[in-house]
């Protein structure tokens, strides 16, 4: 349970698939785990992207070819970690100081030959600023952070 001052939401799930599969999945396949209804464009999402590489973006293209930017890759360690910035207020509007972006770090840690633990921590909400404790619990909640790792289980059970 999240307490009031806890400034990071950790969740985690177990999947059947090597670490090397389970990161490609995740950073490749974006697009299939996050929600479309996910989207602070004034469009449908045509899909998501998530750029390979820090200094990469993780972005949202409408179906007009409008783009929503709302996160910069800043580590990209395959097949063990990746950190990207949360470039998304409490009021689910696009921050561009960086200063009051939140991390997001996904780490891929082997549980056997064929079995990776995925370890999402979303760390400094606070940064934010005012109402951040609102992001929090968004992200905390079963349609945040809960639903993208469910969805990421679904993918790697069919791969």
């Amino acid at each position: 349970m999240t307490t009031s001052t806890e400034t990071s939401v950790r969740r985690e799930i177990d999947v059947a698939v090597p670490v090397e599969r389970a990161f490609a999945v995740f950073t490749e396949q974006i697009d299939r785990i996050k929600p479309r209804e996910h989207n602070m464009l004034t469009v449908p999402i045509a899909e998501t992207v998530f750029e390979t590489r820090v200094g990469g973006a993780v972005y949202d293209r409408g179906e007009d070819g409008s783009v929503c930017r709302w996160a910069r890759v800043l580590a990209f360690e395959p097949p063990h970690r990746f950190v990207i910035s949360w470039d998304i207020t409490p009021q689910w509007q696009i921050e561009t100081d960086p200063d009051r972006t939140s991390e997001v770090e996904v780490r891929f840690v082997a549980a056997g030959p064929d079995r990776t633990r995925v370890e999402l921590e979303h760390r400094h909400l606070d940064r934010h600023g005012h109402g951040w404790e609102a992001g929090r619990e968004g992200v905390a909640s079963e349609g945040g952070w809960s639903l993208y790792l469910r969805r990421f289980a679904e993918l790697t059970a069919g791969a």
